[in-house]
């Protein structure tokens, strides 16, 4: 059984990138569940989806201390998921910042030094620059495919499996972008 967790905020694409390791995994032959929660996510708000894979899934819910990899797109939100990491799980986390509501507002600030407590604090932290990738991508919108590209490193699927997902999963005229965004994902960090 595997777990994993997407966390974001609204318009990151957290959806669309569970879909397609979904994707990945229904053609590989494991039995999938998935679970989407999106808050306020059309205002910015956190969104997050579980998806659990193996030979038997019996629920799309995945316990705290469960989830053998917590993906997050934003580093505030890493903190918000890092309860559901197993010990021994793997955060990866898109070292860009997105400020909620309150922080947008004035009312609260931006909480400091997140980097730095979680690379003392959680053993398998992968922090990630995605900046120069989604560049070369040509898109800030390709960072789900990015974070899939990087979560590819420590999956069992192949790359040709990966791309059959994305080009199901994908628009049509958005394919290539993907498939680029995808790599230059994979090659920001090796397990």
């Amino acid at each position: 059984m595997q777990n994993v967790i997407f966390a974001g905020v609204g318009g990151q694409g957290v959806i669309l990138a569970s879909k397609i390791l979904m994707q990945v995994a229904i053609n590989a032959g494991y039995d999938v569940k998935e679970s989407e929660v999106h808050g306020m996510a059309q205002r910015g708000g956190s969104v997050d989806c579980n998806v659990r894979y193996g030979s038997t899934v019996y629920s799309p819910l995945i316990e705290k201390g469960t989830a053998d990899y917590v993906v997050s797109f934003e580093l505030l939100e890493s903190m918000r998921k890092l309860d559901y990491l197993k010990k021994g799980g793997t955060l990866i986390v898109n070292n860009d910042k997105v400020d909620p509501a309150p922080v947008k507002a004035g009312l609260d600030k931006y909480p400091e030094d997140i980097e730095s407590w979680l690379a003392a604090n959680v053993a398998n932290t992968r922090l990630v620059d995605t900046g120069n990738a989604l560049k070369e991508a040509g898109s800030k919108k390709a960072l789900n495919i990015v974070m899939l590209g990087v979560l590819s490193n420590f999956l069992e699927f192949s790359p040709a499996q990966w791309e059959d997902a994305i080009r199901a999963q994908v628009k049509e005229k958005f394919v290539e972008m993907n498939l680029k965004a995808f790599q230059l994902g994979k090659s920001l960090i090796k397990k």
